[in-house]
């Protein structure tokens, strides 16, 4: 099954618009449904309005770094499942990155088929986990109402 039928929707968070411009279309050419952001303000924004499967974040970005972006994302949303890259890997960074709820941690550049790959799980333990939050409130609702 090819990754439109499944309907990947991945947002790209990178302030490098050379990068972002290249990655997305590579993505897009894989059949991922991507939109792009250059910061962490405008990423949490456009993460508000919209359902991703995934988000791929760039870890040293001006203003709000992958990190406090990584943690506000998912402040909102714990459901989202967040890839960390990084042109500039540290082990400090990438236990953090980690620890703060990162699904994972990557350095650029990353190879395209690893990091479909990777979106692909993300998407996987997104369904996964939307499932069992609305299991877990259907079954409240019954308990609730006595069903």
């Amino acid at each position: 099954m090819d990754n439109k039928a499944l309907g990947i929707r991945v947002l790209l968070v990178d302030d490098e618009v050379e990068f972002t411009s290249a990655l997305s279309e590579r993505m897009r050419t894989r059949g991922l449904d991507v939109d792009v952001s250059s910061n962490g303000a405008e990423a949490l924004k456009m993460a508000e309005a919209e359902v991703y499967n995934a988000v791929v974040l760039d870890l040293a970005m001006p203003g709000m770094d992958g990190i406090e972006t990584l943690k506000r994302l998912l402040g909102n949303n714990p459901d989202l499942q967040v890839i960390l890259l990084t042109g500039h890997a540290t082990l400090e960074k990438s236990v953090e990155a980690m620890k703060s709820g990162a699904m994972e941690f990557m350095t650029k550049p990353a190879k395209i088929d690893v990091l479909v790959e990777k979106i692909r799980q993300a998407h996987e333990q997104h369904e996964r986990l939307t499932v069992a939050r609305i299991e877990d409130t259907m079954n409240e609702i019954q308990k609730r109402m006595g069903w």
